[in-house]
């Protein structure tokens, strides 16, 4: 178990995207988060106290949490020296980044001195099947996206907190580094060897009562040229029932690739039945889910309409304004 409450290390993130696994921690688990410890020319702000380590420790936290998630996964070395300090002054790290804090000698030999834990989330502990493609018992919900990054974590999130207010039957199943920090459980999916990641989606959501959703936390996008191979094992691996499709609308390309333009949410909607419908013939799109935060009430209320209006589907920005439509339409399918 990781010690709570966490210090978030958000380095020196070039910009708040960067500092997602902070952010998620920080609005899906606050009581999680103290405080954040920046670096000089970090672009992220998660909003929280800014902390020393001295501080934080004062202040309760005991494990220092990396919140970037940097291209490629990687630790700065200009990271190095505030980890290792971290490690002296009593806090235990915790990462969900490629790099582990366990392959890092010098981090390994401190920890070891001074009895500290090395918590590096993005490791697979299960030994997981290849996918055998066989229908399973129960519902699920997968959200695809346009892009990385715009939201499908915090749709199955936003999703999964309405349907335990209303008592319905549902588990957020995380499927990356974020939602294992937030959960506590789940399978790291881009750290599993390819052959068997549509198996650990199948191992994720085994047979369940008829009437309960998984809600599957979505990775990448089928249209980003370094991310598509991990949502085509969400989807074959999940079988889902019910698609819901993912945007941000303010991005002016592909996430990390600056010469491919964002896919429309008419495309996404067709390649995605296309693909998840060889695993579940019935499958459906249900809703879309839009990334606000970058539109004012009046931009966001505007654009949604217009979405809503062209593609005939709900769609809503659920941590804006509530994911209870996106549930109506789960219920709805029966």
């Amino acid at each position: 178990m990781i010690t709570t409450p966490y210090l978030m290390f958000l380095g020196d993130a070039p910009d708040p995207l960067a500092a997602k696994v902070a952010q998620g921690i920080k609005d899906w688990r606050p009581d999680y988060a103290i405080g954040q410890y920046r670096m000089e020319g970090c672009k992220a702000d998660m909003k929280l106290p800014d902390m020393t380590l001295d501080a934080a420790y004062e202040a309760g936290a005991r494990t220092l949490v990396i919140g970037v998630a940097n291209r490629g996964g990687v630790i700065s070395p200009a990271w190095r020296h505030v980890l290792a300090e971290a490690l002296l002054k009593g806090f235990d790290l915790a990462s969900g980044l490629h790099n582990l804090l366990s392959d890092e000698p010098e981090l390994v030999e401190i920890a070891k001195a001074e009895g500290r834990i090395l918590h590096d989330v993005r490791v697979p502990t299960v030994e997981y099947p290849i996918a055998n493609g066989k229908k399973r018992r129960g519902k699920r919900c997968l959200a695809v996206g346009t892009d990385c990054s715009v939201g499908k974590m915090y749709t199955a999130l936003a999703m999964d907190a309405v349907m335990q207010e209303r008592g319905l039957k549902a588990t957020f199943r995380a499927t990356g580094q974020t939602g294992i920090l937030i959960t506590g459980d789940g399978v790291p999916l881009d750290a599993v060897i390819a052959d068997f990641m549509a198996g650990s989606v199948e191992w994720l959501t085994p047979d369940n009562d008829d009437d309960h959703w998984d809600l599957i936390e979505g990775q990448g996008s089928l249209f980003h040229a370094s991310y598509s191979g991990v949502t085509m094992a969400l989807i074959h691996g999940g079988q889902p029932d019910a698609l819901i499709l993912c945007h941000e609308p303010t991005r002016e390309h592909m996430r990390g690739l600056p010469d491919y333009a964002l896919p429309s949410l008419e495309e996404l909607q067709a390649l995605s039945l296309t693909i998840a419908s060889r695993v579940n013939p019935d499958v459906t799109v249900v809703g879309i889910s839009v990334n606000t935060q970058h539109l004012s009430e009046d931009e966001a209320t505007g654009y949604l309409a217009e979405v809503e209006a062209r593609m005939g589907l709900p769609a809503i920005d659920p941590f804006r304004h509530g994911a209870g439509r996106l549930v109506d339409a789960l219920v709805a399918l029966g």
